[in-house]
């Protein structure tokens, strides 16, 4: 299951984590968010153990979205070792994402 980023726990679970970091930044009233949480759901399970995979609602959390310059949602941030490589703004199928994670893990 995709984890859930927060303010409070940004820092540790992402930028100190020394796995690849995927982050979908997503809101409830966002319907391209909602037709990509089940692809970052299987991604979750298809990369467990391997890869960080979760989610920040932008609503709940305004300091990690502001910090990464957040103004379109869904935008999936690509994490490691504390810097982006790699990004993608709006929904988009799969096999996109799962290209993006193998050539950054």
């Amino acid at each position: 299951m995709a984890l859930e980023f927060t303010d409070a726990n940004f820092q540790k679970e992402v930028l100190e984590s020394d796995k690849l970091t995927v982050i979908d930044f997503w809101a409830e009233w966002c319907g391209p968010c909602r037709a990509i949480g089940p692809v970052i759901e299987e991604l979750a399970k298809d990369y467990e153990g391997k890869v960080k995979i979760g989610k920040v609602n932008v609503d709940n959390n305004p300091n990690v979205s502001v910090n990464y310059g957040i103004t379109s949602i869904p935008a999936i941030l690509f994490i490691k070792g504390g810097k982006i490589v790699d990004k993608q703004i709006g929904a988009v199928p799969k096999s996109v994402l799962d290209k993006k994670i193998q050539a950054n893990m």
